[in-house]
């Protein structure tokens, strides 16, 4: 039996075949299910932990159980044209939504040199950089962000009126990866409030403001006083307009403008997943999403040696005194990936409590290493 403080480590099939199964198993079609399985587990492939397996329970079987998010996803095309393509996804997976549409996208890009598409009506889509990496692959640019619960306020306010609201780009190189940059327009999103509770750490202060102007670092408060609207996520750049928070505040009006208005769908306040009377209700989320060919410019070479270039002059540049390296977005992500890729997925004793409550509902026929 392992120590419930140590962290163990479960190889990546395993752990991806049995959040498949688990999918399949609360009415998730298979196809779909190996999906949204794989967009967990390259969340924790890249070290961002607050998006992988760490959601798993919390954010989508739990929702499954409350009614919140439907298994089945109903995707009806509302607009489509060469370069365009706007769907509804009917409160199904989100994952699985941006996966038909970035594929759909990728291809029209291909043909057309540029294509853009929105999604209403949806569900956590997980990580952003997964459908921006999507077109990198290809030697695509990707762009995408999404609207989500209600969690920023706006600079010299302190009511949580916009959502974490992450805008994510994907370039490709000539590098071994893509330069990435996903991160939310606030100071900290709420799956890293999530992730240091789980961890029993406390939020930094500066990051999360109530409706009196104090800082409040008690995780287990915060994700509370976020859901009941007593406080908000400070933007990027923090509180006020010091230290520039009103550029990150402007970001994120930007997300929640484009995740509702190309698709027609709903926005901010409407997003709480909450009734008037409190209890439970769909999230109604939104997604946009660009990809570009640079062979419609000069030529995907050119554009991956130049991006190449870039970062690693970036990379070279002077550094600050008692700093060993300088990183460009998305190279330590692939750094965390070459140390994780023979370990697996990192699992605290909260995340492991979760899988094995999960298993045993369902009846799956898995052992885990920490029993």
């Amino acid at each position: 039996m392992e120590s419930k403080d140590k962290i163990v480590y479960l190889d990546w099939d395993y752990i991806t075949s049995f959040m498949t199964d688990a999918f399949i198993g609360y009415g998730v079609p298979a196809e779909d299910a190996a999906i949204c399985a794989d967009v967990l587990a390259e969340a924790d492939r890249r070290g961002v932990d607050s998006h992988g397996c760490n959601r798993f329970k919390p954010i989508y079987i739990d929702r499954f159980e409350n009614g919140t998010l439907l298994p089945k996803t109903e995707i009806e095309i509302l607009k489509e044209t060469p370069t365009t393509l706007v769907m509804d996804a009917h409160n199904g997976m989100g994952m699985v939504a941006s996966y038909r549409m970035m594929k759909s996208l990728v291809e029209k890009a291909k043909t057309c040199g540029m294509a853009g598409g929105a999604i209403r009506n949806s569900t956590h889509y997980g990580m952003a950089a997964y459908w921006a990496m999507m077109a990198s692959k290809e030697g695509l640019i990707g762009i995408t962000g999404t609207n989500a619960r209600p969690s920023i306020a706006p600079t010299f306010g302190v009511d949580n009126m916009m959502g974490t609201n992450p805008l994510t780009f994907a370039l490709p190189t000539d590098e071994e990866f893509p330069f990435c940059i996903d991160c939310a327009t606030s100071v900290v999103q709420r799956g890293k409030i999530e992730y240091y509770a789980r961890q029993g750490m406390d939020t930094p202060s500066g990051m999360v403001i109530r409706n009196d102007g104090s800082y409040m670092t008690d995780n287990n408060e915060i994700l509370k006083a976020l859901v009941n609207g007593t406080a908000a996520l400070a933007p990027l750049g923090g509180a006020g307009d010091e230290m520039c928070g009103y550029k990150g505040y402007g970001y994120a009006a930007v997300v929640e403008i484009l995740s509702a208005a190309l698709a027609g769908g709903q926005y901010m306040k409407a997003l709480t997943g909450r009734a008037p009377d409190g209890s439970p209700q769909m999230y109604h989320l939104g997604h946009f999403f660009f990809v570009v060919d640079p062979d419609a410019f000069m030529g995907q070479e050119e554009f991956r040696k130049t991006a190449g270039e870039i970062c690693r002059a970036l990379r070279a540049s002077k550094k600050a005194p008692g700093q060993e390296r300088i990183w460009t977005a998305g190279e330590k992500e692939h750094d965390k990936w070459l140390e994780r890729k023979d370990k697996g997925v990192p699992l605290n004793a909260s995340e492991r409590s979760d899988l094995t409550a999960v298993r045993d509902k369902l009846g799956l026929d898995y052992t885990f290493p920490w029993e």
